[in-house]
This record gives structure tokens, C-alpha cells and sequence, in this order.
């Protein structure tokens, strides 16, 4: 079973059509109510709707989904039936197998209903039609044009004492999402050189993107959240916020980083703790979502792809 913990929970929705040819006599009988057991549509829709909750108990590599809505349409053909059904979810992983499955079943339910009547029918296709959620609705086109850069504040690493970690790995998190990180700087935990060195990435290096990594607890020297404060022109308590709850779900201590996010000039500037599974974990909450904050800051609009799919109506036609 896949290992789905790191993930984020979303709005997840998918599509899957069924088609059965049947013979025009079949179809006949189902518009005049002439089945003895009763008209096979809604039955089949129910169990649509029970095996799309169920789609775990049935195909062993899927997670149990916590499904919110479940949609079953027909289209009666004159020598065919088609069944549609939709499958939402908020959840970590995506919903397509819960709407095969769904619609599979309603797919056999109507097979086994009218099967006394027609020899030659035929369940002669299943297949997945649309599906959107996740992360790959928020990837950023225009990633690669998004100039990025990385703080790493800490005494150690600055004094040679210790190797950086962190900050290595949030240039390999950006990396992968197709950014290109153009400076990389390690700087000690002071307040004026954190300041001189934000001021000179946004002011002067115009940079779309910096990540500063350490200087976010309750120790003495952990100061950066205190240079945000004084450089930021707009804060964004959303990021810091959404990285938090992320990091309480897996770690209790997570409640104490101080860590801020906010906008100076059109340059986006987000705290990472200074540990590395933290990192990871900040990286995992915000990316690549927080990336739509680039051009927005550059006059664009809010859309993604998700926005631009067609809602489809959920009734019950036949």
C-alpha cells in the first residue's frame, strides 16, 4: 500500500462512463417498467453508490476514502445504456478507482437485472473520463521563469562547524518543481545580516521567490520572524499557518515555530524551521501550490486548472 502520509488533503473528483449495448427490445421494456424485478436503474444506482465507498474492501491497493458525493447519470441509446458516475472526495489520493468501480457495478447490477432478456448484451467498455484534484492542478506553468533563492541562517553552518542540510534540500524541492535556485547563501544567526541580506535579494535581485531556513524557535539567536516583521510590506499568515497545522498533525512541537511569511516589493519571502524534517514537511504542506503566489504578485489572476473544469449536474436521468 502506498505510502500517502506526506500528502495534503483536496478536493478530488473523478469520471467514469460505463457503456452496455442491449437490443432495442431491452431498452423498450425499460422505458414501459416492463422488468418483473423492477426498473434497474435506481437499484443499479444504489449500488453505485455503495461500492464507490466500498472500492477498498475490493481492490486491495486502495486507500479506504472518506467519500463525500456520489453522482449516477444515464443515457438511454436506443441499443445501448450509458452510465456516468461522478465520485468527490476531500481527501489525500484521488478518487478514479472508487468511480470505475462504481461504475462497474452499476454496469453488472443492470446485467444481472435484464440478462433473462437479451443473451447478446454486453458490458462493452469502462473507462475513466475525467479526473482533477491534488497537486497536479496547482503545478505552475511558468515554473522555470520563477527566480528563486535560499537564506540558510545558522551560526554553525556559517562558522564551517556543522554541513548544511536543510537548505540543500528545500534547492532540490524547488529543483524538482522545475524552479531554477540562483543563489544560495548561508549567513549567521544575526539579525543585521539577515536584514542586509533579505533587503538585498528583494530590493536589489529582484529574486520572485526567497526560502530562509533556521531562526524560527524560542532560542536566544532565533530571530528571523523578528527581521519579517520589520521588512515584510504585506504578511501572508495563511502560508505560515497552513505549514503549521501540516507539521502539528505529525509532530506535536510543530506549535512552537515562529515562522512567517509575507511580501516584500514582488519578492515572496516564507520561513522554513532550521531541521530538516521540518523542511521536508513545509515543503510538502506549501508545494507547488504557494507557487500561484509568483504571478499574482505580477498582476495575474487566480485561476488553475481546477476552475476550469465543467461542473457537471448530479441527477438521476432515465
Amino acid at each position: 500500500m502506498k505510502d500517502i502520509s506526506h500528502k495534503i488533503k483536496s478536493l478530488r473528483v473523478a469520471l467514469a462512463q460505463a457503456r452496455l449495448n442491449c437490443s432495442p427490445e431491452l431498452i423498450r421494456k425499460i422505458k414501459d417498467g416492463e422488468v418483473p424485478k423492477g426498473d434497474p436503474l435506481p437499484v443499479a444506482k444504489v449500488a453505485a453508490v455503495q461500492a464507490a465507498k466500498n472500492t477498498s474492501l475490493i481492490i486491495p491497493y486502495c486507500h479506504p476514502i472518506p467519500v463525500d458525493f456520489v453522482g449516477v447519470e444515464y443515457t438511454l441509446g436506443n441499443d445501448f445504456i450509458e452510465i456516468n458516475v461522478t465520485v468527490k472526495a476531500i481527501y489525500k489520493t484521488g478518487v478514479e478507482m472508487e468511480a470505475l468501480t462504481a461504475a462497474s457495478v452499476a454496469a453488472l447490477t443492470i446485467y444481472d437485472m435484464l440478462k433473462v432478456f437479451d443473451e447478446s448484451m454486453e458490458i462493452v467498455s469502462v473507462k475513466l473520463m475525467e479526473k482533477h484534484g491534488g497537486k497536479s492542478d496547482w503545478k505552475v506553468e511558468a515554473a522555470k521563469k520563477i527566480k528563486a533563492a535560499v537564506i540558510v541562517v545558522s551560526d554553525s553552518v556559517a562558522a564551517g562547524k556543522k554541513q548544511d542540510v536543510s537548505g540543500k534540500l528545500i534547492v532540490e524541492r524547488l529543483e524538482s518543481e522545475g524552479l531554477t535556485v540562483s543563489q544560495y547563501k548561508v549567513v549567521p544567526d544575526d539579525e543585521p545580516e539577515i536584514e542586509a541580506t533579505l533587503k538585498d535579494f528583494a530590493d536589489r535581485g529582484h529574486y520572485d521567490l526567497v526560502f530562509t531556513t533556521g531562526g524560527t524557535g524560542l532560542g536566544p539567536r532565533d530571530r528571523t520572524p523578528e527581521v519579517m516583521q520589520r521588512l515584510m510590506d504585506l504578511e501572508i499568515p495563511g502560508i505560515a499557518e497552513t505549514a503549521r497545522n501540516y507539521g502539528q498533525e505529525r509532530m506535536p512541537m510543530a506549535m512552537l515555530s515562529r515562522a512567517r511569511a509575507g511580501v516584500r516589493g514582488k519578492t515572496l519571502i516564507i520561513n522554513l524551521p532550521g531541521a530538516s524534517k521540518a523542511v521536508r514537511e513545509t515543503m510538502d504542506a506549501l508545494m507547488p501550490s504557494v507557487l500561484h503566489t509568483i504571478p499574482i504578485l505580477h498582476g495575474g489572476g487566480h485561476e488553475h486548472k481546477q476552475d476550469q473544469k465543467h461542473e457537471h449536474k448530479h441527477e438521476h436521468k432515465h
